[in-house]
């Protein structure tokens, strides 16, 4: 699949780079000096085969699965294969010769993302190389990692939001550790030697709380092609009948409306009872919302109710050069509701106690002085889960991202109310070290 990046719609306004370390670099030649190391499919790589399985890691039984196969000799010619629930794809590619069959007629956004991860870590790079944004030079030890934080607004007024976009590399190699922006969030691991390069084995994404996404790469070996039945075919497919994906800013999404009914939001049991709510959504060929996922919230107990609706809506049909494609766009809403049966918060003791599993964060060295406290307020779902977070003291964007990092990990045990497992909210606390 094709997918059109346009990062500098995203953050062209207000943006800002943290770090004050004076041994910095453009974040445009740390990111291009990571590609080259760990991309697999650039000119001039050697030829390789791959197979590699997707799963949601802690729900076997989830549609969040996939296989992926691909033969590759050169930019210009390759086979890869995507068999995934209710979508399969063969895209065959020979020079100018493009055969793409498809079964399904939409290419699932969390999917697509982690296909672009394995072959194209950092999609957005022409775009990072227009942004004035420096970084601290990676350096140290594998356990070592920089990063460069941004921030810009969303929305249109009166509904805007901050989104936040975070590129991290490891100290030793430089290599790309993790990709946080609206719409593309992945983490790389287990980085191991292939060729000149070194490819990392696991590609990770999150795209809610309590919902974790996994590409393992199982395979990958050279490739001696014999066989060039894998590189042809007798026909190559329409443009208009390819299946492509484009960022669209939110004002011009918005005017795509046909069916867009006000969200009707409900009660809430703890938290504000007014502000915004910002959401990444996927819309089809036929503009139908076929995805919708949280990006920031000052309620995480109205996402939810929000998706659901949203996924209502229908937009007209989105084209380039007269050929339908897939739409991905950032949507921001403004809520105002009250409170209704209010969800106990429980301190942070109260909820240390309750937990099962605890992750401590891991705060970038010189972040802040030791001892700085950092509290994160989070929402849990009945299965123990994480559900969202909030910011109540506003700590710094990046002592709490390293926080929300953390505590997104974390299950617990029942909270039991008159006998009877209930939400319930907390108060967690990090200290940095």
């Amino acid at each position: 699949m094709i997918r059109l990046f346009i990062l500098i719609s995203i953050c062209a306004e207000g943006m800002l780079a943290f770090g004050s370390d004076s041994r910095v670099a453009p974040l445009a030649d740390v990111a291009q000096h990571a590609v080259e190391q760990s991309t697999l499919a650039l000119t001039g790589s050697e030829p390789f085969h791959l197979k590699a399985r997707i799963s949601e890691t802690a729900n076997p039984a989830s549609e969040y699965k996939a296989d992926l196969e691909e033969y590759w000799i050169s930019p210009s010619k390759w086979r890869r294969t995507i068999v995934a629930p209710g979508f399969s794809q063969t895209l065959v590619v020979n020079g100018e010769n493009i055969l793409e069959e498809d079964k399904g007629d939409y290419f699932p956004w969390w999917l697509n993302d982690l296909v672009t991860a394995i072959f194209d870590p950092l999609p957005m790079l022409d775009q990072l190389k227009k942004v004035n944004a420096q970084i601290q030079k990676p350096s140290g030890g594998e356990q070592s990692t920089v990063c460069s934080r941004l921030q810009t607004r969303i929305g249109t007024p009166p509904a805007q939001n901050s989104a936040f976009l975070v590129f991290c590399f490891e100290g030793s190699h430089g290599l790309l550790e993790s990709v946080v922006t609206p719409g593309y969030e992945v983490s790389f691991k287990d980085y191991k030697a292939f060729k000149s390069k070194r490819i990392a084995r696991r590609y990770v994404t999150d795209p809610e709380p309590g919902t974790t996404i996994e590409a393992r790469i199982e395979e990958l070996s050279d490739f001696a092609p014999v066989n060039e039945v894998l590189f042809t075919s007798e026909r190559s497919t329409p443009v208009n009948d390819r299946l492509r994906s484009v960022h669209l800013d939110e004002a011009t999404l918005r005017s795509l409306a046909v069916a867009t009914p006000d969200i009707l939001w409900p009660t809430v049991r703890s938290g504000k009872t007014s502000g915004v709510l910002s959401m990444y959504v996927s819309v089809d060929r036929t503009g139908r919302v076929r995805e919708a996922w949280p990006l920031n919230s000052d309620n995480a107990g109205l996402e939810d109710p929000a998706r659901e609706q949203v996924k209502r809506w229908q937009f007209k049909p989105a084209a380039v050069d007269g050929a339908p494609v897939q739409v991905e766009s950032t949507l921001t809403l403004a809520f105002n509701t009250k409170i209704g049966d209010p969800i106990p918060i429980l301190t942070n003791e109260e909820a240390r106690k309750l937990a099962s599993t605890i992750v401590e964060p891991t705060f970038p060295p010189g972040i802040a002085p030791p001892g700085t406290e950092v509290k994160i307020q989070i929402g849990v779902a009945l299965d123990g889960s994480v559900k969202g977070a909030g910011n109540p003291d506003n700590a710094p964007t990046q002592l709490f991202l390293a926080a929300y990092g953390a505590v997104r990990q974390w299950r617990f045990r029942p909270y039991l109310r008159d006998g009877k497992p209930g939400l319930f909210g907390a108060d967690i606390v990090f200290r940095v070290p």
